[in-house]
């Protein structure tokens, strides 16, 4: 499986690392083993990879600059006030390495918005794609110091995906504290079987997540990294979560193939791809059986077989579709809420007298539609 990921089948890879193997429990770096992922970056490098990082670990090492209690996560203010200071020395100590390796380094920081917005996510896949181009190591992050609860990833996982997919690549490996997918929390159950490959995300695989770092340190946890899987598969890429707890550990993962991987899906068309990454949408349309079936062969969504529209949202704005086992599908609203709640349920031939106007073709085109 780590042929998947080979810089010949890989031309570009993100390589996530965590808070927890990053940052000592003091709140040092550790220096070493980083430089042992750098050698590992480095050689992938020489072999004509192009290779981007998401790193974490701004806000546990401000944490013990400022001496914060709770490693800086006692409180939002605290988290921002030591990723802003904590941002600094972590890119000074990936600038230096990698110099050492002869690689530059770049330093991107981005919220939620930045991909969110389809405009600003493509000026960051724009901005992704020249570094690469050129050579340079980009090291994103979260901007921690501006972000909110209420807008911002919150784990490195899903970030690391979305950058997948803004970058082009066809692989995404999250280095974690935990080697890989469990049927059940090895920690708890003995018994739990370890699963080496993934080709499809169901409720059967969903329910062998466990939400929480194991360190406490980092905010990720199995459900962030099935989330994480989902996005980068959907954008054709595959995503590997592999040990970081060991030495040089890409280059231990070819040596020994130990990690899980989720395998790709056919890549989606970019748009479409950004409408599956996205991880807010601004309402909900619930849907009949039948109308969930239609959208599974291929169809737009027709007023006839909603039954419910949550939510306020405009025209053209991103929304989810909710069948009788839950979310389906993501698209663009061809009517704002009002007006869809005014036509749920009715034929296509009621519309025009329902609108006063004549109506579109579907509440949600198939066009500007993604399944889930």
């Amino acid at each position: 499986m780590p042929r998947r990921f080979a810089p010949a089948a890989c031309p570009r890879l993100v390589v996530k690392i965590g808070s927890a193997l990053l940052v000592d429990p003091a709140g040092h770096v550790r220096r070493d083993w980083l430089a042992g992922v750098v050698a590992d970056l480095a050689a992938r490098a020489r072999a004509g990879q192009q290779v981007a990082v998401v790193s974490s670990g701004a806000i546990a090492l401000g944490a013990r600059r400022l001496k914060l209690p709770k490693g800086g996560r006692a409180s939002l203010e605290d988290a921002q006030a030591a990723a802003a200071t904590g941002q600094i020395a972590l890119s000074h100590c990936w600038a230096e390495l990698l110099g050492a390796e002869g690689l530059t380094a770049a330093q991107m920081l981005v919220t939620l918005d930045d991909l969110e917005d389809r405009r600003r996510y493509l000026n960051a896949a724009s901005t992704l794609d020249r570094l690469l181009s050129l050579g340079v190591v980009p090291v994103i992050n979260e901007n921690d110091s501006v972000a909110t609860e209420e807008i911002r990833f919150g784990d490195n996982d899903r970030l690391a995906a979305r950058i997948g997919q803004a970058a082009a690549a066809q692989g995404v490996v999250l280095l974690s504290d935990v080697d890989g997918l469990y049927t059940a929390n090895p920690g708890r159950d003995p018994d739990a079987a370890f699963i080496p490959e993934i080709t499809r995300i169901d409720a059967r695989i969903r329910a062998m997540a466990d939400g929480g770092s194991a360190s406490g340190m980092g905010s990720g946890g199995m459900v962030s990294k099935l989330e994480a899987a989902r996005i980068a598969t959907s954008a054709g890429a595959h995503l590997a979560i592999v040990s970081g707890k060991r030495d040089r550990p890409l280059a231990a993962w070819e040596a020994d193939g130990r990690g899980s991987v989720f395998v790709a899906a056919a890549r989606a068309r970019s748009r479409k791809a950004w409408l599956a990454g996205r991880l807010t949408a601004r309402g909900v349309i619930r849907i009949d059986a039948g109308a969930a079936a239609a959208l599974a062969a291929g169809n737009s969504l027709l007023a006839a077989g909603a039954l419910v529209v949550e939510g306020r949202f405009a025209r053209g704005d991103v929304i989810d579709i909710h069948g009788p086992e839950g979310r389906i599908a993501r698209g663009l609203a061809e009517y704002d809420a009002a007006d869809a709640a005014r036509i749920v349920g009715r034929r296509s031939d009621a519309l025009a007298a329902i609108l006063g106007y004549a109506p579109r073709s579907a509440m949600v085109h198939r066009d500007h539609l993604v399944l889930l």
